[in-house]
């Protein structure tokens, strides 16, 4: 296209929009596209029956239950809701069943962060009880801490990256700044996490420190959980740091369904796995650090909401970072319900949502699970009733997707040559 025609395009653009939006809503009498006006007529009233029937305190009641435990792959509590699900589903009028695999799945046995120079530090690395929130105490959760890190034990001089991402570190080498043997410290944000640890390990840093500034989520936009959404000055950002770009799924079974007799990978041949310790932590255990930071003061874009002002280092703030993880491999329990189309039962429309949660999961994922649990409910209903989908409608609750998609792509890596003929 040449940039005179682009420029026509565009131009037309706000025109057409505008066109748009002086449309008048679709009559209720007027045929639905790809419909006739009889079978509009039908429709309207097969989906106003649909939504008639719908029931908001099953979605109460089922998130209230299906977060009274955590929810991470592996746990029983995932279990447990998985098994819950399938009876749903079976009660429904649906064929229900586990899809088991079996993944990688590291846990923390040591966690340990300390500033050694200029003065000592201790990170408290937890998140205290709130006593607007009875759920907080409990403490049989996974702690906070990225998924894939490597273990190590390592010391080193700090380096504030801003957001470790590619342009930070051409910022940094302009100032001749070096992240060669140091410890950086990153904020969330920016970009996924798991590309901040790649890129400070490509540029030869020996780990990566991750906080949450209350600039991007804190104070600075709004009140603090409990008082409002945001975070507060202890709470972390858990989550993945397996690089996701080269592939998703399970680190060590690329390409194949992680089956219990799946042909493996060992850890040192899988790609995806961090090649340096990553740790997040809560922006009140970044303070000290950051405040014991010299060196030239960060450019304006990279200076959080913290009291304090940012400097780049390296040093003098020097830390010692500790971590050590269970690995192993894990039951992966995915919920799969089918409803047989009863004109093109070939013909698959997969729905799906995640049900793994790093905690408790109530707003990831389950908020989205129960509505999605809802509409099964009510398929079945209308199904009983005599109006089966004419395409097979295939449920989905995935397990395993906090780690890195991985319940989702191992089912689609087992079925692949099913889903390519039938999805």
């Amino acid at each position: 296209m040449s940039p005179s025609s682009r420029r026509i395009r565009l131009a037309a653009l706000p025109a057409a929009l505008f066109a748009l939006a002086l449309t008048p809503p679709q009559s209720a009498d007027e045929p639905l596209l790809g419909f006739t006006a009889a079978s509009s007529r039908a429709q309207r009233a097969l989906e106003e029956r649909f939504d008639a029937a719908l029931d908001i305190d099953n979605i109460r009641s089922w998130l209230e239950f299906l977060t009274r435990h955590p929810t991470n792959v592996g746990s029983p509590g995932a279990k447990a809701n998985a098994e819950w699900m399938v009876k749903q589903f079976r009660s429904w009028g649906f064929e229900a069943r586990l899809e088991e695999f079996h993944v990688l799945f590291p846990t923390p046995v040591e966690r340990a962060l300390e500033m050694v120079a200029p003065e000592r530090y201790v990170a408290r690395l937890e998140e205290p009880a709130l006593p607007e929130d009875r759920t907080s105490s409990l403490r049989d959760h996974l702690p906070p801490y990225n998924a894939y890190s490597a273990d190590g034990d390592v010391e080193g001089e700090l380096v504030y990256v801003n957001y470790g991402i590619p342009a930070d570190y051409g910022e940094l080498e302009r100032r001749g700044i070096s992240v060669e043997g140091k410890i950086v410290i990153a904020r969330y944000g920016g970009s996924w996490r798991g590309i901040k640890p790649k890129v400070a390990a490509e540029r030869g840093a020996i780990a990566c420190i991750l906080y949450s500034d209350p600039r991007d989520d804190g104070y600075y936009q709004g009140d603090v959980y409990p008082e409002g959404p945001y975070r507060n000055e202890w709470g972390v950002q858990r989550g993945s740091v397996a690089d996701m770009p080269q592939f998703p799924g399970d680190p060590l079974t690329p390409g194949v369904g992680a089956t219990a007799d799946a042909e493996r990978l060992s850890r040192d041949e899988a790609p995806t796995l961090m090649k340096i310790p990553v740790l997040p932590i809560s922006y009140g255990d970044a303070l000290p650090l950051l405040r014991a930071m010299e060196g030239p003061v960060a450019p304006p874009a990279w200076r959080g909401a913290l009291p304090i002002t940012y400097h780049l280092g390296p040093g003098p703030a020097r830390v010692r970072l500790k971590l050590r993880f269970d690995w192993k491999l894990v039951p992966a329990y995915d919920v799969i319900a089918v409803m047989r189309g009863s004109e093109a039962p070939e013909e698959w429309v997969v729905r799906g949502n995640h049900i793994d949660g790093w905690v408790f999961g109530a707003a990831d994922p389950l908020s989205g699970m129960v509505p999605l649990l809802e509409e099964a409910r009510v398929v079945g209903m209308l199904a009983r009733e005599g109006m089966r989908p004419k395409r097979t409608i295939v449920y989905a609750g995935w397990d395993a997707e906090e780690p890195g998609l991985l319940g989702s792509t191992e089912w689609a890596e087992h079925h692949a040559a099913e889903l390519r003929e039938k999805a």
